[in-house]
């Protein structure tokens, strides 16, 4: 059995037949080899296709502003402006991600007035490119101004229950300052903290109050208050309010002045503003030399 097996093995159709296996799964080998690598090729160069092909992102991006803030107060410009980035695929992806430029108006050589400014772009990879929308800008340059300014609280009581009466409110805040131009601080006439007694009211009142810049006109001005809001507490108590008493309130109208009343009693018509604002008059510190004008307007 032993000679029949060595001859088995032996014979050329075997060895054929094993040579032929044997090639196939080399050749299989080589081209599965081959295969994978072209795979990877082609991974590769799509990967390195699609980081450098070009492409464009539009940002929404804060507008800086400069100019001399300690002197001048600009009005009339957008918060926000959108930024068109064309470049690099990956390096548009990351620069929108990560907003690592500004756009800018620059304002530093201008003088008072209005004015017609180009936006410029600062920051951007010189690979980029950038088209802001709007391309220009109309701005108001003023001279900055800054008053103080002391604190009136108004009141209505129209809805306050018949059998209670207020007496004389009281602010936390007794001065603040008011910044802005100068023609708009000129015509401030009063700081207001106006609170709207509720009918329910059987107890003192506590709000806190978002303070308002009035001109004569009762109309409100676009300056900023420093502090912004301040705490008002008013006395409520029983009882009927008797004529000319100190727990008359007040309620300013559209031509700004204060008209006085007493919760439904026989004093609702009288006039006595002075006992429900804290204060009437203002006095102002002009930082940019012009005070005096500062209530004249």
């Amino acid at each position: 059995m032993g000679k029949n097996t060595k001859g088995f093995f032996r014979r050329k159709w075997f060895l054929r037949v094993i040579s032929l296996v044997l090639a196939l799964f080399l050749f299989m080998y080589v081209n599965g080899s081959k295969s994978g690598f072209l795979r990877q090729n082609t991974r590769n160069n799509n990967q390195n296709s699609a980081l450098m092909s070009d492409k464009s992102a539009t940002i929404k991006m804060p507008l800086d502003v400069t100019v001399d803030n300690a002197k001048y107060i600009v009005s009339g410009y957008p918060q926000y402006v959108k930024v068109k980035v064309t470049g690099p695929s990956a390096l548009v992806t990351t620069t929108s991600n990560t907003q690592n430029f500004k756009v800018y108006a620059d304002l530093s050589d201008l003088t008072p007035g209005k004015h017609r400014v180009k936006l410029k772009t600062s920051g951007l990879n010189s690979e980029l490119t950038s088209s802001i929308s709007p391309q220009y800008i109309n701005v108001n340059i003023q001279p900055r101004k800054t008053i103080t300014m002391k604190v009136t609280v108004r009141l209505s009581t129209k809805n306050l229950d018949n059998d209670y009466q207020i007496g004389r409110p009281h602010s936390d805040i007794q001065n603040v300052q008011v910044t802005g131009s100068r023609e708009e601080v000129n015509h401030v006439d009063k700081i207001v903290a106006y609170v709207a007694v509720p009918h329910n009211a059987k107890d003192n009142i506590s709000r806190q109050v978002t303070l308002q810049a009035l001109d004569r006109n009762g109309q409100t001005l676009n300056v900023v208050i420093s502090p912004t809001t301040t705490n008002v507490t008013i006395p409520v108590s029983p009882g009927m309010q008797s004529s000319g008493s100190n727990g008359s309130s007040s309620s300013s109208d559209g031509d700004g002045k204060s008209d006085t009343s007493s919760s439904k009693s026989s004093s609702r018509e009288e006039s006595s503003e002075s006992s429900t604002e804290t204060s009437q008059s203002s006095s102002s510190i002009n930082n940019s030399g012009d005070s005096s004008s500062s209530n004249t307007n």
